[in-house]
């Protein structure tokens, strides 16, 4: 979810490893305790004295839960054969997804990060200074990883992500030997259930107090904002999504992006769609419903209303368009070009909230800047 290409096809389209055991539906449902309150696709729990790892949702329409059984490295393991077993603090981990490398920044563990795909597409200056100085080494795409580099790394763990129960890539990685887990943040539906992903990695890194408070900083920050959204005097109408092979891809009323906003008190088009993942759409659909819509947050990889209506004349038909009230993403860039949206704002839904918010009611946030998102022009 995912380096930078990865991540353009799953925005565009707005969609929604192997473990030694498949958990039943009763194991699933067993009641633990666990400080989990957002993110849905994992979960950490301790029974009887053992701290497990659950991925409940580890790609697309996943059906299975994986279960890892935490131990500590100076810890004796006696065989577990209902477990696959990670033994924490990792310190040589190689990470698939561009969302991966600010969670390790913030837990100050970018150090740990041995191999990447498409590093290039990295624009964060902590983890770019370990790239170029070789300290984190290039392991090919993510479809298709290079297996060779991976087993002269020797890493003790790498951290995957799948569209699909058949990546070939990461299945011959496992068959070779090398421990795999996967990580589904790509699928949350909630802002705040991304951002949770934080203590999948505080687990793995035996940093679980701090990936909490992290954690619990965002979630203040976040909610503070979601509440200052409740005094905005009017509702703006919303539309987001683009034309895509001459189909219009617009985001589910339960997906990621329509939570941010009804959190920041619009209306958006399509909020009451139950669809979690994109709903395709033809233009007339869109122009019937979207057309008077007073802001556009979200247009694609258009970086001008240039590039926009060389792309489609129907664009020009939107109120949106006329009153120049379409927003990109798409020109908010790091130093070697990787979208700063795909890299940073996983972790950071206080400020995505933020830029809706000051887009669609600029009066509750007079002084803040923009951070994802600019007026297109």
């Amino acid at each position: 979810m995912k380096s930078y290409k990865t991540n353009v096809l799953f925005f565009l389209l707005f969609i929604t490893f192997s473990c030694k055991k498949e958990v039943s539906k009763a194991d699933k449902n067993k009641k633990s305790n666990t400080n989990i309150k957002y993110a849905k696709g994992f979960n950490i729990v301790e029974e009887n004295g053992k701290k497990k790892l659950i991925i409940k949702a580890a790609y697309q329409n996943s059906n299975k839960v994986f279960e890892y059984l935490i131990k500590k490295k100076k810890t004796k393991t006696s065989i577990e054969s209902n477990s696959e077993i990670i033994k924490v603090p990792v310190k040589r981990m190689v990470v698939t997804s561009t969302t991966h490398i600010p969670m390790l920044e913030l837990l100050n563990e970018e150090n740990s990060i041995i191999g990447f795909p498409n590093s290039k597409y990295v624009s964060s200056e902590k983890t770019r200074k370990l790239i170029d100085a070789k300290q984190i080494k290039e392991i090919g795409k993510e479809s298709s990883l290079n297996t060779e580099i991976l087993l002269d790394l020797k890493p003790e763990l790498v951290v995957g992500f799948s569209v699909s129960s058949t990546d070939k890539s990461l299945t011959t990685i496992k068959k070779a030997g090398i421990n795999i887990i996967y990580n589904g943040d790509w699928l949350e539906e909630t802002p705040l259930g991304k951002a949770e992903w934080i203590k999948f990695f505080g687990v793995l890194l035996d940093k679980e107090k701090e990936a909490d408070s992290i954690f619990n900083a965002i979630e203040h920050r976040y909610l503070a904002t979601k509440k200052l959204a409740l005094k905005a005097k009017e509702i703006p109408t919303v539309l987001s999504g683009n034309l895509f092979s001459d189909v219009w891809y617009a985001p589910g009323g339960n997906s990621f992006i329509a939570n941010y906003f009804k959190d920041a008190n619009t209306n958006y088009i399509w909020q009451k769609s139950k669809k979690s993942g994109s709903l395709p759409l033809s233009i007339e659909t869109v122009l019937d419903k979207a057309k008077n819509a007073t802001y556009w947050i979200g247009c694609g990889l258009y970086e001008t209303k240039k590039d926009m209506q060389n792309s489609s004349k129907q664009y020009q038909n939107f109120n949106a368009y006329k009153t120049n009230e379409v927003y990109t993403y798409a020109n908010k860039k790091g130093a070697i070009g990787g979208l700063l949206y795909f890299e940073t704002s996983a972790i950071k839904p206080d400020l995505m909230l933020k830029d809706i918010l000051k887009i669609t009611h600029p009066e509750l946030l007079p002084n803040y800047k923009l951070t994802f998102f600019d007026r297109i022009e």
